[in-house]
């Protein structure tokens, strides 16, 4: 299943995170910018957990509001 919304930065690769609470578990894909600042603001605030793999994965949706983690 595809999800329809395009990288905002095509010439990068997509990045899979798998994003952990206590109890609840989500999975996204970004850009490989946005991914590394998404998991910088996590670690610094220690919201959850963040796993990371490079893989292009078509059926799991973008990282919500992706483009915010892309400025400056």
């Amino acid at each position: 299943m595809k999800h329809g919304k395009q990288s905002p930065c095509p010439e990068e690769p997509d990045i899979r995170l798998m994003v952990q609470f206590a109890t609840m578990r989500m999975e996204f894909v970004a850009c490989l910018t946005a991914a590394m600042v998404f998991v910088q603001d996590v670690a610094r605030r220690r919201l959850c957990e963040v796993t990371v793999a490079a893989a292009h994965y078509t059926d799991l949706p973008r990282l919500p509001n992706e483009r915010l983690y892309l400025l400056p």
